[in-house]
C-alpha cells in the first residue's frame, strides 16, 4: 500500500496522514520516517512528527481524530480488521482479497450497513487504466457484441482451504516482528520463516489476482445477484453457469493474448471484446470504432479509485466498489475455489449464501477464529 501513501493520499491537500501501522518494526519505522519527512518538506518544518507509528492496529482504531483507514494486509486479516475498523467508526479502503470466507464477507457487508460506514474495495480497475474496463463493460451491456454467451477469465478462482497447517519447522522470530499479531485469527503455529501475504498450504487456486479479473466480469455480466450459480469442475478448470445463460470459464480465450493482466474476454453472438490493463481489442475491430450514443446504458463512472473513496467519505454516497459489490465478487471466487478443492461440481444459492444440500461444501464457508479475534 506504500504507493497509495506517497503517491496518493499523502500527496493530496485534502488528506492528512495521521498514523502508520505494521507488525514488522523495520517496515513500520520506514513508513513513519518517510511520511514525516514528506510533511516536513511540504510544510518547511524540520523535525515534523505529526505521523505516529503503531505495532497494534487497535491503538489506531481507538484514536478519535482518525476518520478513515487504508488496509493492505495478509489475506486472513482483511475482513476482520475492516469489520473492527467500521465498528470503531472508521471508513475503510481495503485491498483485495477483501475476505477469505463467505461468512466473513457477509459480516463485513452487515457491519458497513449497520454502522453507516463508507467502504471501498481495492478493485481499482473500475476506475483506473484509462477507462478501458468501463468501456468494455458498457459496450457489452449495450449489446455491441450481440447477446453475451461466454466469458474467459484468464485466472483460476480460489478459496481458504488449509491442507497442511501443523508444522514441525520452527525458527527464531525476527527481532521486531510480532508473530502472534500477524497470525491473529488463524490457529496458532510456530514461526517457520514464512510470513508474506499468506502461508503455504492455506489456499487453493488464486485469491490474489482473481478479484481483479472476476470483479470486471461481474460488472459486465451484470447477473441477478440472488439467482443460483452452478459451478462446474472440469479437470482443474472451473466453469460458472449463470441463470441468464452466460458461462464464465476460468481459462483464457484460445489464442487471445489480451486479458491476462487483470482482464477477460467477452464472447457474444456477433463478436467479442478482450480487455486488460494494457489494451482493449474487439473482433471485428469496427465494434470499438462506433461510439456509444446518448441513450445507451452507462455504469458508475470514476476516474480515480482513491479519489472516489475520499469523495464518498465527504458525500456519504456509495463507492464504485461498495461492500455488496465486493462481497458478491469475492463469493464467486470462493465458491469456485471450493469446487476446486472438492474436485467436483457445486450448486450455489446467493440468496441463502449456502450450497444446495451440500454439507461438505457448506463447512468451507467459514472457520473458527482464534481467540480473541471472534466476530
Amino acid at each position: 500500500a506504500w504507493t497509495y501513501v506517497p503517491g496518493g493520499y499523502i500527496a493530496r491537500e485534502d488528506v492528512q496522514v495521521m498514523a502508520v501501522c505494521d507488525v514488522r518494526r523495520e517496515r513500520r519505522t520506514h513508513a513513519w520516517h518517510r511520511c514525516n519527512q514528506i510533511y516536513a518538506e511540504r510544510f518547511r518544518r524540520p523535525g515534523y512528527d505529526g505521523v505516529q507509528a503503531y505495532n497494534d492496529f487497535r491503538e489506531v482504531l481507538a484514536r478519535t481524530d482518525i476518520d478513515a483507514v487504508l488496509l493492505a494486509l495478509p489475506y486472513h486479516w482483511a475482513a476482520p480488521m475492516a469489520i473492527m475498523a467500521m465498528r470503531s467508526g472508521k471508513d475503510v479502503y481495503c485491498e483485495k482479497p477483501i475476505a477469505i470466507t463467505v461468512r466473513q464477507a457477509q459480516t463485513m457487508v452487515e457491519t458497513a450497513r449497520s454502522y453507516g460506514r463508507i467502504y471501498q474495495a481495492g478493485m481499482q480497475q473500475r476506475s483506473e487504466y484509462g477507462g478501458k474496463f468501463r468501456q468494455a463493460c458498457e459496450y457489452v451491456r449495450n449489446g455491441r457484441i450481440g447477446r453475451l454467451r461466454e466469458v474467459y477469465a484468464y485466472r483460476l478462482p480460489g478459496a481458504f482451504v488449509p491442507t497442511a497447517w501443523t508444522s514441525d519447522r520452527t525458527v527464531a522470530v525476527p527481532d521486531g516482528f510480532d508473530w502472534d499479531l500477524w497470525l491473529g485469527p488463524l490457529p496458532w503455529r510456530p514461526y517457520g520463516g514464512q510470513a508474506g501475504h499468506a502461508l503455504p498450504g492455506l489456499f487453493v487456486g488464486d485469491v490474489n489476482w482473481s478479484p481483479h479479473h472476476y470483479d470486471i466480469i461481474q460488472w459486465t455480466v451484470n447477473p441477478d445477484t440472488k439467482a443460483p450459480i452452478d459451478v462446474e469442475y472440469d479437470k482443474g478448470n472451473i466453469h460458472y453457469h449463470y441463470k441468464n445463460g452466460v458461462v464464465v470459464h476460468s481459462a483464457g480465450y484460445p489464442g487471445e493474448p489480451v486479458g491476462g493482466e487483470g482482464g477477460a474476454c467477452f464472447v457474444g453472438t456477433e463478436g467479442r471484446i478482450a480487455v486488460d490493463r494494457n489494451k482493449i481489442v474487439s473482433y471485428p475491430a469496427s465494434i470499438l470504432k462506433e461510439m456509444l450514443g446518448p441513450d445507451d446504458k452507462r455504469v458508475y463512472h470514476a476516474d480515480s479509485h482513491s479519489g472516489n473513496f475520499l469523495e464518498c467519505i465527504r458525500t456519504r454516497r456509495q463507492t464504485i466498489c461498495n461492500p455488496e459489490i465486493a462481497a458478491y465478487t469475492m463469493n464467486v471466487i470462493l465458491i469456485g475455489g471450493i469446487s476446486l478443492a472438492l474436485k467436483r461440481n457445486v450448486h450455489w444459492n446467493p440468496a441463502t449464501l449456502e450450497f444446495a444440500a451440500d454439507e461438505t461444501a457448506n463447512r468451507l464457508l467459514s472457520y473458527t477464529p482464534r481467540a480473541p479475534w471472534c466476530f
